[in-house]
Formats: C-alpha cells, structure tokens, sequence
C-alpha cells in the first residue's frame, strides 16, 4: 500500500489515495498502521475516494478502528493532497464527509498548498442530534459529575459530537484522567470528544483535547470550532479568535451572516512510503 504521511499541526494521518488503491478492511489496517511502535504511527488513516456527489470524498478512522464523520486538520490536508499531486487543478474544491459537503479554500505558495480555509457548516446545538440526553433546549454550561467533582460541559456537534469544559490551568489538566472518563460518560449515547480549555483573552483561547477512539491528540479541528462556538454562547470571546493548540494554532470565526464556522490553518507533508498490508 502507498500512502503519504500528513499532519494538520500534529494531529497526524495516513493518507490514501483510493481513486488508484482499493484498501479493503479499512478499520483493522487504521489500527495496525497507526501503532507507533509496530506500525508507521499516527492518529489514523484517511481514504480518498471519487465521489458523486462532490470533488471528492473522505473517509477517516481513528486509530482503534472506529470510523469517525469528519476531522478538521485531516480534511485540510486532503486538500493540500489532492491539489499537490495534481489530482485537481482547483484551489477551491468540495470534499464529501459523513458529516456532509465541505468546501476548501486553498492558499497556495510555488505551487503548493501551505494553508486551508475550510467551510465546516453549521453548527448543531440541539441535544439529540449532538448527541447528548438532555431536557434542555441547549446543553450550555451544564453540570456533569466525574469522580464526585462537577464539571459544566457546553455541547456542540460540527459533524462529531463536543462536549467543551472551562479550566483554569489546561496545561496541568489531568487530561488522561477525566478525558476518557468524560468520552464514555452516561449522556454521550456515541461518546463525545472531551475539550478543556483555559480562556486567555476574548481573542485567544487554549485548549487539550481528548478524543474519542484516539485519546489525546496535539489538535482537533472540529474540536477547535467547537470551543470558539461554546466560548461565544458562554460570553467568552468574540466570534473569531485564535485557538492555541498543543500543535499550533487555528484561526476559527463563526460568521454572523450565514451562521457559518470557518476554520483556517495549515497543512503538512511529512513523507511518501511504501508499506505491506
């Protein structure tokens, strides 16, 4: 199998091209390659397929198997993928995800694509369509209990489900203890990705994430628009600011006008290989 190693600011992939590679049993090889002893080592594998009903289409799965609807850092760089190796010679393009079409803005520098402007649509705040089991008509700054200590989690759903909580210090965060533990809570009927952010100012925020079947990654797009889209229903920030990452940084803005998220940020090649399967 040929792949090409790519991260949207560590949050790293295996990418296939499947217009000229057929991959069957996607889930197991995601787990065998992703192993970074064992394996190449990443948070998952990535498919790039035809598709009928857009440029292209992706498919992801994370690293224990579980296919997920949409991831934001990988679709950036299936953009910069697919124009680098001239499977198009467009710099906006539309990707079909499980959480629907999206649509690429790609910035490009000596014909390459250094970063990517992403339409992540609409966000979804109505509890069973997160989801999330709740009576509420928004689930926004609600106690959930972990280990007899309240937490209040803000839900959104940007294709995948987000359950956002607000800290002090996100860096000393026991992350690897109340992640997995808020992932598989009760309320989260498909589990949820876990984010912890620490607000610096109402244009900059900082957040960890855990993710659900990959654990803590060093970023999650959709998680990133999550936070910006929770921090403004909390009154903490305005409605673009620059989400800190433990890879980099993400420019999100959620735009009055259409109610759209827009997401900005890069997209790296790591390298080419080759591998058995």
């Amino acid at each position: 199998m040929k792949f090409t190693k790519m991260h949207g600011i560590g949050n790293d992939y295996i990418y296939v091209n499947c217009l000229e590679e057929s991959i069957e049993n996607p889930s197991e090889i995601s787990k065998k390659i992703s192993d970074r002893h064992f394996g190449i080592g990443s948070d998952g594998l990535v498919l790039i397929l035809p598709s009928k009903k857009a440029d292209f289409l992706m498919r992801m799965f994370n690293s224990d198997g579980s296919e997920a609807e949409m991831c934001g850092n990988a679709i950036r760089c299936v953009g910069k993928f697919v124009y680098d190796n001239k499977l198009t010679d467009k710099t906006t393009i539309s990707v079909e995800t499980l959480a629907g079409i999206k649509i690429l803005d790609m910035h490009t520098t000596d014909n390459k694509v250094t970063s990517v402007k992403v339409d992540m649509g609409e966000p979804i705040l109505t509890p069973d369509k997160i989801p999330v089991i709740s009576s509420k008509y928004n689930v926004i700054s609600e106690p959930v209990e972990i280990d007899s200590q309240t937490y209040k989690v803000t839900c959104v759903s940007m294709g995948n489900p987000h359950a956002v909580t607000y800290v002090d210090d996100v860096i000393n965060f026991p992350l690897e203890v109340i992640g997995p533990k808020m992932e598989t809570h009760s309320i989260f009927p498909k589990k949820v990705n876990a984010e912890f952010v620490e607000v610096i100012d109402r244009n900059t925020l900082k957040m960890r994430v855990w993710e659900r079947g990959a654990g803590e990654t060093l970023a999650c797009g959709t998680g990133a628009c999550a936070v910006l889209v929770a921090s403004y229903l909390n009154g903490l920030c305005e409605r673009k600011a620059v989400i800190k990452l433990l890879g980099g940084d993400l420019i999100i803005e959620w735009n009055e006008s259409d109610n759209h998220v827009y997401m900005t940020g890069p997209a790296t090649k790591v390298f080419d290989g080759e591998i058995e399967i």
